[in-house]
């Protein structure tokens, strides 16, 4: 079990498979891209599936998320995914993804394991598409979200974060588009893991705007706690229902909690929160050859030194080094 001072206990892993991405979100990085990790830094198959059997079978963990930067540049993804999948008890198997590969690989996915897919995308409009991911992609990013619907790896959730000036006013427009299709929509509150540092609290897109936003056009009631259990988003049923809509708050509505999350990183790093200055490296110990024991109970200190909160609302709160594309999402 992973469990903390505070008595959460982790059963969510993040396994980030590669800092690598195809586009440049302005959020995220620079245009010119990042250093990236160098190929020797990073885990292989056998380790991740390693890690992940530890998990799942030593640490009481129940559902894995493949991220990046974008997994679906990781070479041998789908044999990741198989191997995952055939591990006992069975762990529910997810992926973020900025769904440009998703048409070709959607299929071979979910034959290979894989429950379900996260999509990021932020605007309906492909010129806002190019502005805000400095590249011209935005057809194939509907055409993986629909393959994925068609391949069975549903429910397909969309991931929108708003930006003041760009697509601060596309709300109502992104959830009428998700509803028509058969995805859910949750809008998730722009945060400082921005490899430039240039995010500013004063001039995010807060979930109290996307709410005004969406009520222009929407009647929203509030699917209540006891629904939500751990999840980061809240959830408001949209017309009566049978369609919500979800606003991950980590600024103005933290979660910490609530929090059952655990977070490799592409290089074999335990991240115990996005916000996290400190990390516990499990690579080292796989490297030296040490049991299986070993790396668990490192994992448990680890998780067992996790902060109350992420720290946001300190005022010597300090923006991790290491940005969204080499922690995972």
């Amino acid at each position: 079990m992973l469990i903390d001072t505070y008595g959460r206990v982790a059963t969510d892993l993040r396994v980030s498979l590669t800092d690598r991405c195809n586009l440049r979100c302005t959020y995220c990085m620079p245009e010119e891209g990042l250093q990236w990790l160098a190929k020797p830094d990073l885990l292989t198959d056998d380790e991740i599936v390693r890690l992940v059997r530890i998990a799942v079978t030593e640490l009481g963990v129940t559902e894995v998320r493949f991220t990046g930067g974008e997994p679906l540049l990781r070479p041998g993804l789908a044999g990741i995914v198989e191997r995952c999948a055939a591990l006992a008890p069975r762990p529910r198997l997810s992926l973020t993804t900025n769904g440009i590969g998703l048409k070709r690989t959607a299929t071979a996915l979910k034959a290979a394991g894989l429950d379900r897919v996260n999509v990021s995308l932020d605007t309906l409009r492909p010129e806002v598409f190019k502005t805000l991911t400095r590249r011209d992609r935005h057809h194939d990013v509907l055409d993986g979200m629909a393959a994925a619907r068609e391949a069975g790896l549903t429910p397909v959730k969309v991931n929108a974060v708003l930006m003041p000036g760009l697509n601060e006013d596309e709300a109502p427009e992104l959830l009428a588009w998700a509803i028509a299709e058969e995805y859910e929509l949750r809008f998730i509150e722009q945060m400082p893991l921005d490899a430039q540092h240039g995010w500013k609290r004063d001039g995010m897109i807060t979930a109290g705007d996307i709410l005004e936003s969406l009520r222009t056009r929407f009647t929203l009631t509030p699917e209540g706690a006891d629904e939500r259990g751990s999840a980061p988003a809240e959830r408001w049923v949209v017309d009566g229902g049978p369609h919500t809509v979800g606003v991950i708050a980590s600024v103005t509505r933290p979660f910490c909690r609530a929090c059952d999350r655990t977070r490799l990183t592409a290089d074999g790093q335990v991240r115990t929160c996005l916000f996290a200055t400190e990390e516990t490296d499990l690579r080292a110990a796989l490297r030296s050859d040490a049991p299986d024991a070993v790396i668990a109970e490192l994992w448990r200190k680890a998780m067992w030194g996790k902060k109350a909160g992420s720290g946001l609302d300190d005022p010597d709160f300090a923006q991790p080094e290491r940005p969204m594309s080499a922690i995972g999402g």
